[in-house]
Parts: structure tokens; sequence; C-alpha cells
């Protein structure tokens, strides 16, 4: 579950806020499965969509975050979940986007790191 300024996201819903105002972030992981998992890093990172194509993640001049982009996940046992909060500050107005992925982080596997991506949040901010 993802919550942006304290409403429940959907890739079909645009948040709106307000530039300057820091945006409260929380992502929700919970484990549906009947065994343990992770451990994982939660990685969030705004970009720009240009409707053609291309992505602009070098948004370091609009957008900063309160706080880190990325938090560390040890485990998430069976029916549990793990709570993450941030914030988001944006510095112009403008239609941003936010990617947020749970990258696995086992070093015991013998397969290649996996990455779940959730559909983004899309996030315009106005004066």
């Amino acid at each position: 579950d993802i919550l942006v300024n304290g409403k429940v996201c959907d890739c079909d819903v645009v948040v709106t806020c307000q530039v300057g105002d820091p945006v409260p972030l929380q992502v929700k992981l919970t484990n549906w499965s009947k065994h343990s998992v992770g451990p994982f890093a939660l990685t969030m990172m705004p970009y720009q969509d240009y409707q053609n194509g291309v992505h602009n993640y070098d948004l370091q001049d609009a957008i900063t975050f309160v706080g880190s982009n990325t938090f560390y996940i040890d485990t998430v046992k069976p029916t549990k979940d793990s709570v993450y909060f941030g914030s988001l500050l944006f510095l112009y107005t403008g239609d941003f986007y936010l990617n947020i992925k749970f990258h696995e982080d086992n070093c015991s596997r013998e397969l290649p790191l996996s990455w779940l991506c959730l559909p983004s949040v899309h996030i315009r901010a106005t004066d």
C-alpha cells in the first residue's frame, strides 16, 4: 500500500500537493505468503515523464527527500507488514512520478537479485 499526503494512491489517481510543503509518503509491505521474506531494500526514485519514452531522473533541483530515499527491511514474517515513512519536498511546479522498488538483498541465493516494482505514483506539484 502507498499513501501520499495521507491518501491511498492508485496508479489511476493524480495526487496534488503544494510546492514548498513537505509531502508525507508511507509505503507498507505486507507479506501474504506462508514464509518469511527479506531482506529487501526499498528505494523511491522520482522522475518526470516527457511522454516520448524519456524519463528524467535528474531532479535534484526540483525535488528533494526529507530523510533518505532508501530503506532497508530485514525480514517480514507471514501475515505481518512493515511500514516505511518519508517525505518529498517539491521546489517547482510540474507533474512528477515516483518509482517505488523493492530489491531483494539476500546474498545467500545463487539466483540473480530481483526487483519488485510497484506502479508509479503520479504527483502534481502546484503553487
